[in-house]
Parts: C-alpha cells; sequence; structure tokens
C-alpha cells in the first residue's frame, strides 16, 4: 500500500498549498469564496483520512506482493472477493434520494417519501442476501 499512501501523500501536499492560495487570492480580488475554500479543504481532509487509513492498514497486514520488487503475479491467485449478482436495490436507493433532494425544492412531504423510501431500500441492502439456509 506504499505507492497508494504516496499518491494520497502527494495529494495532501498539493491540497495544503491550493487551499489557503485559493483563500488569498479569492480574498484579494474582493469577494471571498467560501464555498470553495470549504470544499478544498475538506478535500485536503479526505485525503488525510485515505492516507492515514492506507498507512495503518499497510502497518496492520504487511507487504502485498504488488509492493515488493520480488513478488510474483501467482501470490495473489484465487478469489477476489463477493461479487453480488445484479440487484434492483441500489435503483430504489437512488429513487430515495432522489425524492429526499427534490423534497427541498417542490415540498418537504416528498422528502419524507423519500425517507420512507430510503429506509426500505437500507433494509433491502442489509437483508438481501439472506436466503436458503439463512432465510428469515
Amino acid at each position: 500500500m506504499k505507492t497508494e499512501a504516496k499518491i494520497f501523500l502527494f495529494l495532501i501536499a498539493f491540497f495544503v498549498v491550493v487551499t489557503p492560495a485559493y483563500a488569498v487570492i479569492t480574498w484579494q480580488m474582493g469577494h471571498f469564496e467560501v464555498i470553495g475554500t470549504t470544499v478544498l479543504a475538506l478535500t485536503l481532509l479526505f485525503c488525510l483520512m485515505v492516507w492515514g487509513l492506507l498507512i495503518v492498514t499497510g502497518r496492520t497486514v504487511g507487504m502485498r506482493p504488488e509492493d515488493r520488487k520480488d513478488g510474483e503475479i501467482v501470490e495473489n491467485a484465487g478469489a477476489l472477493g463477493f461479487f453480488p449478482p445484479s440487484s434492483i436495490v441500489p435503483f430504489w436507493s437512488t429513487v430515495a434520494i432522489t425524492a429526499m433532494l427534490l423534497g427541498a425544492v417542490y415540498g418537504w412531504w416528498i422528502s419524507l417519501l423519500g425517507v420512507g423510501l430510503g429506509i426500505w431500500a437500507a433494509c433491502g441492502w442489509a437483508y438481501e442476501f439472506y436466503t436458503g439456509d439463512y432465510k428469515h
């Protein structure tokens, strides 16, 4: 995970320089851009969070084959993970989020419908694979 951590360390250095520069430049131009500065600062914090996760995970897991110079492709052979089949739940989650956001525009009652649909969709994500022996 060294390579990934180095990429995010570069991004951290970039945003440490760009965020204050952006704030100063917009301040000197006569209108301080609060949203742009906030977005850049939050991006900096997000990159810092991911970099920290990569560092901690790298120390916990140890060297991966792709991090070593003598690593072989065959060392990573095997199952990569569980990939679920097609599902309708992401569609309903998108509909719920859309309803919640449109509620702010057209009426808060639409947001309430979106929250209800979102709870239903979250249950769909949680219990999607409770079938067969594990079915309730």
